[in-house]
């Protein structure tokens, strides 16, 4: 049952991207109360938690989408959300939109109309730098995050107390993501704030994306997790969950990020990507077919272990990805993938292994 049936209705922008020469942005209309994650005691903090589950979502609402151009021309877009409350933009973009130099977050604007009157919302798209020769597409869930949320059916309930009650701050980091993360992606995280259409923001130095078999309910919770964790921001893709075999099925991890992949690979052609995952949910295996179908754009692999034997499907994939030459990192911790990354010549600028060694230095593990 849905909290808050009758609240008004409220867009949940999602990070959109964008090429040359289309740009991909989804949103999501709820009728629930948007707030944050404070901690404030563990009754709030469930409260708060199932809130981002039992919203109620609204079908058939228009929604506008507002751009504007380098040039300075604004237009306006039109979708309707489907029985999940999704609005999709896929749009075509007519005239010179070329990317600068270093990626970048440009503000879009979300229009729409409720019971108490017209309403608009910042949304923000990636747009990576044109001098831009490596992305990142990396997994969240037991590879940065403890998400608890991912899994068979019993992993899912043995862990939903820490779900529920845990907000994004307390949630503890893989050790050594946050070094890792900033030698592969440097500079700054979006800043918070309103901002209006066609305002740009320096994104990462390597534009990030970010795949999950995580539910679209936790999109706030994990970019407050990001944030706040210092990590890279990139797209986050989620998915639409629904309590049968097809969400909790291991396949169905494996296939969901197969395509998001492959559908990022295809918006860049001229990127190469490292991967980043952990085998605790097929990451391996669906890497591996990645990177046999495109050898030559996948520039480095690497795989967090969680101390789970490798199945036969891992050690082919394993196999395969050695047989194509692709550097492939199979370690529990990110230390020894920082020393992977040097090896392979991802460590090369100054101002990145300057980033790197503070931090380490720094870092309270260590003392």
């Amino acid at each position: 049952m849905p909290f808050l049936p009758t609240a008004p209705v409220r867009i949940q922008p999602y990070f959109g991207y964008r090429n040359e020469q289309r740009l991909h942005i989804t949103a999501r209309a709820l009728r629930s109360r948007s707030g944050g994650f404070e901690k404030r005691g563990k009754w709030r903090a469930a409260r708060t938690m199932l809130s981002q589950f039992a919203s109620h979502e609204e079908a058939d609402l228009p929604v506008e989408l507002e751009i504007v151009s380098p040039d300075g021309k604004a237009s306006r877009h039109q979708a309707l959300t489907d029985k999940e409350g999704f609005a999709r933009f896929d749009i075509r973009l007519d005239g010179d939109w070329p990317l600068a130099a270093k990626p970048e977050w440009e503000t879009v604007v979300f229009h729409w109309r409720n019971g108490e009157g017209e309403h608009c919302l910042d949304g923000h798209v990636l747009a990576p730098g044109s001098g831009a020769a490596l992305g990142v597409i990396s997994d969240i869930d037991d590879t940065i995050i403890e998400t608890g949320i991912t899994g068979d059916f019993r992993a899912v309930l043995r862990n939903w107390r820490r779900v529920l009650l845990q907000m994004p701050e307390e949630r503890i980091l893989v050790p050594g993501a946050d070094v890792f993360y900033s030698a592969l992606g440097g500079g700054d995280v979006l800043p918070e704030g309103a901002g209006h259409a066609g305002e740009h923001r320096p994104a990462s130095e390597r534009p990030f994306f970010y795949v999950s078999s995580s539910p679209w309910n936790l999109f706030s919770y994990l970019v407050t997790y990001i944030e706040g964790r210092g990590l890279p921001l990139g797209p986050i893709m989620l998915r639409d969950w629904g309590l049968n075999r097809e969400t909790f099925g291991s396949g169905s991890h494996g296939a969901h990020k197969r395509a998001a992949i492959e559908g990022i690979l295809a918006t860049y052609p001229e990127l190469k990507f490292a991967l980043i995952g952990d085998d605790g949910q097929g990451d391996l295996t669906a890497f591996g077919d990645i990177a046999v179908a495109n050898p030559d754009r996948v520039r480095a692999i690497f795989i967090r272990k969680v101390g789970e034997a490798m199945s036969p499907e891992e050690h082919a994939a394993k196999a395969a990805i050695e047989a194509a030459k692709i550097p492939l990192w199979l370690g529990d911790s990110y230390k020894t993938g920082h020393d992977f990354l040097a090896s392979i010549g991802l460590l090369a600028d100054e101002e990145t292994r300057a980033i790197v060694d503070t931090v380490e230095k720094t870092d309270p593990r260590k003392a």
